[in-house]
């Protein structure tokens, strides 16, 4: 990083200070190139785009780096870039190590498929690199705790993309519930509405020239290609990912562990079916889980609960007083049935966020860690990862949330990780 006295005392001002320059809509100011944190990006199709475009549209941002692995993704997102940035000078890597080399870099966002999440983080943690990576925040249990461990050691800063966090809807929710306005929450319910897609059976062939496959595949087993395992359905595959499940349950677990903080998981049990065709991951999955004082459940299809039928994703906290229903940007509160969208005398708390990179930008320059944090996120998703485990052996965990590992089952402990291949793994 380059630390000339310009460029150190721009890094470490106050968030408080950036936040008042941020707050405004279309508000711009002109920041000194010396100043700027120099951001470089790891997967750019997809949600790597809005990743681009996001940071882009931030005036303290630079983008000096792209990295895929496809070269149509690379050529389309530089385009992007010159678009909303004429005079950006941006180099294109199809080897992030190679990026990571950079002195100059001082931050990179990540948005590969989940099974390159922890080593890209990892390896940026090592190369004094700050990281927004995309969810989930890992593929595997080890994984979260390999990243903590190394962000710890390292003193870098992380930001979860779980977008979502930044908006008004879940800081007032957590507000209600932390005041207690539905009184103690003993059960909340969370759900996610949708099948993954029929793929048809895998069509193996030979790659496309501008895909590097071995690599894309990288720590995960070896698999000829097909076009369903690669960009976008790879999440229907176990290998990869662990499909809609996997995909939603931290946009919505995540107002529940900010409200909450569940604590001592003691069991999980998980029904469900997979999907028919070529992928492996879930066609519907059901969870149940035991924390201490508290039940929380995951179902495919809403509960039946007053409200939820007409919410594709949702939270239903019950409290001894009330409830209250949540998705994305709406709320409901439910006290000796008198149905309200908020209440008046529940005082404002939280700061609420400037924007979910602004967060991480100015967590960056005042070296505190943002909201959607590393250690914050790895408890919050440790649970879906559980669930996951529980509906591959078809059977209920005892969890021993101390040493982080199931009670008595070794087959079940086997599935916190998986031995990478072994040319591809780099931690």
């Amino acid at each position: 990083m380059n630390t000339s006295p310009g460029r150190r005392q721009f890094l470490r001002q106050s968030s408080a200070a950036a936040l008042g320059l941020t707050l405004l809509p279309g508000f711009t100011r002109k920041v000194a190139p010396s100043d700027r944190l120099r951001v470089a990006h790891i997967g750019v199709n997809g949600m790597g785009t809005n990743h681009l475009k996001w940071f882009a549209a931030l005036p303290e941002v630079e983008t000096v780096a792209l990295c895929d692995l496809d070269e149509t993704h690379l050529a389309k997102a530089k385009s992007t870039l010159l678009e909303l940035k004429p005079d950006a000078k941006v180099d294109t890597y199809g080897d992030f190590r190679k990026l990571l080399e950079r002195k100059d870099i001082d931050a990179i966002t990540c948005a590969t498929p989940d099974h390159w999440h922890a080593q890209v983080a990892i390896l940026a943690f090592e190369a004094g690199k700050d990281v927004y990576g995309e969810k989930p925040l890992s593929y595997s249990v080890k994984e979260g705790q390999q990243m903590l461990k190394s962000q710890r050691k390292h003193d870098k800063i992380f930001q979860l993309g779980t977008q979502i966090h930044a908006g008004d809807n879940y800081h007032r929710v957590v507000e209600l519930i932390r005041a207690g306005a539905i009184g103690n929450v003993h059960t909340v319910r969370l759900w996610k509405l949708g099948t993954p897609p029929i793929l048809g059976a895998p069509q193996y062939r030979e790659p496309p020239d501008t895909l590097n496959w071995d690599y894309w595949l990288g720590p995960a087993p070896y698999s000829p290609y097909s076009p369903e395992r690669c960009h976008f359905t790879y999440r229907y595959f176990l290998d990869y990912s662990g499909g809609v499940f996997q995909d939603f349950w931290c946009h919505i677990a995540d107002v529940v562990w900010w409200a909450l903080d569940p604590q001592d998981l003691t069991s999980v049990s998980a029904r469900g079916q997979a999907m028919t065709g070529g992928g492996n991951t879930p066609q519907w999955i059901d969870v149940d889980y035991q924390f201490d004082n508290l039940k929380i459940h995951w179902t495919t299809a809403p509960p039946d609960v007053p409200g939820a039928a007409g919410h594709s994703i949702g939270a239903y906290f019950e409290g001894d007083k009330g409830t209250l229903l949540c998705d994305y940007g709406n709320r409901e509160i439910t006290i000796n049935g008198v149905v309200m969208k908020d209440i008046d005398s529940v005082p404002i708390t939280l700061t609420r966020s400037p924007g979910h990179q602004q967060n991480f930008v100015d967590a960056v320059k005042a070296r505190t860690q943002p909201e959607s944090n590393l250690e914050y996120a790895r408890k919050m998703t440790l649970p879906m990862h559980l669930g996951l485990i529980s509906w591959r052996l078809g059977r209920p965990l005892r969890w021993n949330a101390r040493r982080e590992k199931f009670r008595g089952d070794r087959e079940a402990n086997h599935l916190l990780s998986r031995n990478y291949r072994k040319e591809w793994d780099w931690i």
